[in-house]
């Protein structure tokens, strides 16, 4: 497999490398390690209550500040990706690697030491030495994409893999989640529970990684990840170059930067509890509901790739963040002229709507994510063209510095919005009591916050120059750089 060769193909009179679709599916099976990470993490605020006996509001606190650190980490890290250059490539290495670090510290916070008196030190230690496992893997995975394939009509297909299993997996695993194990440890999310929970998502993670490291073999090779002059050491400098001049970086960390907080907040495990289990009142029904609205909505994610193929990345991301921005309006409008309980009555005409109207909601986020991915692989070429250095990991470091600063914040924003409304010394449970507090907090924080974050993504991308026609130039240059550095 090492010594297999890249198909290449002729386009807009620049020769493109490209990836084999199995390569595609196997590098989008990173979705295992990340969702289920992703999946497991959201319930940090649970074994932190639980298993370490902290209170609701310095988790908050604790889990924003460990994930600034974790936005530190990636451009540091970056030094690592850097340096790292074996026999065996540096991919492989660094994703194998990162994942067994990752993996121990969630089996630790969720499982080894949970509920054995330790306290708020130990879980910051495992937390950190999470976010230390994951920021390799995570950032490593970044830059496959721009390494795989160059192609503009093929990186978009690249996010239509990519977007469906990244919903794919975390669908499958709620139903997992809150329809089989928190049924079978008493509707409560205890430390049996939580216990379970971690094995399934470590285990899913290895899966993931071991599939990855078999589709992106044939690309783990210093001519693929290298630039097109010689290469220097890493300094801080060159991050700080990157962040001055890359313009479409610094457009790209806005609209994602104000989406992530937004996504972050609204996906921690306390805000789903209020909108599953107290506003529409079944937890079991609303996530069965979420996973049958969010099935047919991944042909969307195809539709997308097309467009994006045919466009361009950049103007994808407007077309599609306008659309969300539309179907976030009428959900909101939705849950205001209804009784949401009647939503967890099955067969009821709210819980059909409900259905229809999130179907068009989660398409139109598939089509936006599926943009995202394709536009930082262009992103990073845009680098590779304006330096001459191939320097993904400080591209992606870079971006994930700043996105995770402010994302940070998401969880202290949800563990403060739950305490506004009572939740101070504990964590919302699914049999709680459906209030104003709880109807208002629970709309704004799943559609308010978006909307918030849509708006400065049209601002951005409105500033940003690198479209389809600019990006064709930019390959042109790429591979003109290349022939004379042959020559």
């Amino acid at each position: 497999m090492a010594k297999e060769k890249v198909s290449q193909s002729q386009l807009d009179g620049v020769q493109y490398r490209r990836a084999k679709l199995w390569q595609v599916i196997l590098y989008a099976f990173n979705a295992f390690v990340g969702m289920s990470a992703y999946s497991l993490i959201g319930m940090a605020s649970y074994t932190a209550s639980i298993g370490f006996g902290i209170a609701t509001a310095a988790i908050g606190v604790i889990l924003t500040c460990t994930r600034i650190l974790d936005g530190i980490t990636d451009p540091l890290l970056a030094f690592l990706y850097d340096k790292v250059d074996t026999k065996f490539g540096k991919l492989r290495i660094l994703l194998i690697g990162g994942y067994i670090i990752e993996a121990l510290a969630l089996w630790a916070m969720f499982d080894g030491l949970a509920s054995k008196g330790f306290g708020s030190v130990v879980f910051i230690l495992c937390y950190v030495v999470y976010v230390i496992g994951y920021t390799i893997t995570n950032m490593t995975a970044q830059t496959l994409p721009a390494i795989m394939t160059n192609d503009p009509k093929q990186r978009p297909t690249v996010g239509v893999w990519v977007t469906a299993f990244n919903y794919l997996v975390p669908m499958a695993l709620s139903i997992v989640l809150n329809m089989v194990l928190l049924p079978k440890f008493g509707g409560q999310f205890n430390q049996a529970y939580l216990a379970a929970a971690a094995k399934l998502c470590i285990g899913l993670g290895a899966f993931g990684t071991i599939m990855v490291c078999i589709g992106i073999s044939a690309f783990d090779k210093p001519e693929y990840y290298k630039g097109v002059e010689n290469h220097e050491p890493l300094r801080l400098k060159d991050m700080i170059d990157v962040l001055q001049h890359n313009k479409p970086l610094q457009a790209y960390i806005a609209a994602q930067s104000s989406d992530k907080i937004a996504q972050i907040t609204a996906s921690q495990a306390v805000i789903t509890t209020l909108m599953s289990g107290i506003l529409i009142g079944n937890m079991g029904l609303a996530t069965m509901l979420s996973v049958i609205s969010m099935l047919p909505s991944i042909i969307f994610a195809v539709f997308g790739a097309k467009y994006a193929g045919k466009h361009g990345s950049k103007k994808a991301i407007v077309f599609w963040t306008k659309i969300c921005m539309v179907m976030a309006v009428i959900l909101t409008v939705f849950f205001i002229v209804i009784d949401p309980r009647t939503i967890g009555k099955m067969g009821s005409i709210s819980m059909i709507l409900y259905v229809l109207l999130t179907l068009g909601f989660n398409g139109a986020k598939m089509c936006v994510t599926t943009a995202d991915n394709s536009f930082m692989a262009d992103i990073i070429d845009f680098e590779l063209d304006r330096s001459g250095r191939y320097i993904p990991a400080v591209v992606t470091g870079t971006y994930s510095l700043i996105d995770k600063i402010i994302s940070s914040f998401g969880a202290l924003m949800a563990t403060g919005a739950i305490a506004i409304i009572g939740y101070v010394n504990t964590v919302p449970q699914p049999t709680d009591e459906l209030t104003t507090g709880v109807y208002v907090v629970t709309l704004c924080v799943s559609y308010g916050l978006p909307i918030i974050g849509w708006i400065i993504t049209l601002l951005a991308m409105k500033n940003c120059s690198l479209d389809k026609e600019a990006m064709i130039e930019v390959q042109k240059r790429i591979a003109e750089k290349k022939e004379e550095l042959a020559k």
